[in-house]
């Protein structure tokens, strides 16, 4: 009999009878009250200081966290507008922001996919809540659920945790003004810190902690010598030496 953590939990849940699409949309909002849910919170309070000195509107600091989501994608956008640089260079500053959320989104979906034929549309809006907070926690409780209760329950998480989100960004941005600025740029600094250490708990092979190394070594590098490109190259030459160097391993060489 397996001992497996996941697979007690499938079976517990198979064994379950079957409930509906708002009772595991409700369990992933509950989901959601969590301390990362808190930490990206204290990040994006940290955006609502940076968007008020730079000039954005209370308006336009809302559309990019409701739209965009991605708080790093937000600060290129934000910065390409503070700059006065074209719209042209400023999409594709954030589309390199937001490229590894590409194969993020390819990697959950067949875990979100229910039984039967795929809805379109529900697994469109998921994607929008696919950041690296609501990734790795998809990735570390969803294949414990149900297949049907993986879409409801991953929808919820992410809905109100956008949501809530978005509403705290609102109130910052309104009571900014009384928050010391070294505050701020310490709540920002949240985020990037949990995100390392959520991807270094949710890695499940040693390539995944090679690069995560290898990445912390190159950043530096590559955003010195390869500004605005640097997360770009960060990835692609730390995750190719990872893979490479593990597979090197694995044969004994």
């Amino acid at each position: 009999m397996s001992t497996d953590p996941v697979s007690q939990k499938r079976a517990s849940a198979a064994s379950e009878p079957p409930k509906s699409g708002w009772y595991w949309a409700f369990r992933g909002m509950r989901s959601a009250v969590s301390i990362p849910a808190l930490i990206l919170t204290a990040a994006f309070v940290g955006y609502a200081s940076l968007a008020r000195e730079s000039g954005l509107t209370l308006g336009q600091t809302l559309a990019m966290t409701g739209l965009v989501w991605a708080l790093p994608s937000i600060v290129v956008l934000t910065g390409a507008i503070t700059t006065g640089l074209g719209m042209v260079p400023a999409a594709i500053a954030v589309a390199l922001a937001s490229v590894r959320l590409m194969p993020m989104t390819m990697a959950l979906m067949p875990i979100l996919r229910g039984e039967g034929k795929v809805r379109r549309l529900p697994m469109l809006f998921a994607s929008h809540f696919v950041a690296v907070t609501a990734w790795v926690f998809a990735m570390r409780n969803l294949e414990s659920l149900p297949r049907p209760a993986r879409l409801p329950f991953f929808v919820g998480f992410g809905g109100s945790l956008t949501g809530f989100v978005f509403c705290m960004t609102g109130v910052s941005y309104m009571l900014v003004d009384g928050m010391p600025p070294m505050v701020a740029g310490a709540l920002s600094m949240l985020t990037p810190i949990y995100f390392l250490c959520s991807m270094w708990s949710a890695a499940r092979v040693s390539a995944d902690k090679a690069a995560l190394i290898v990445g912390l070594v190159l950043g530096p590098v590559f955003y010195l010598y390869a500004p605005g490109l640097d997360l770009l190259w960060t990835g692609l030459v730390g995750g190719t030496l990872a893979y490479g160097a593990t597979r090197l391993a694995r044969r004994g060489w």
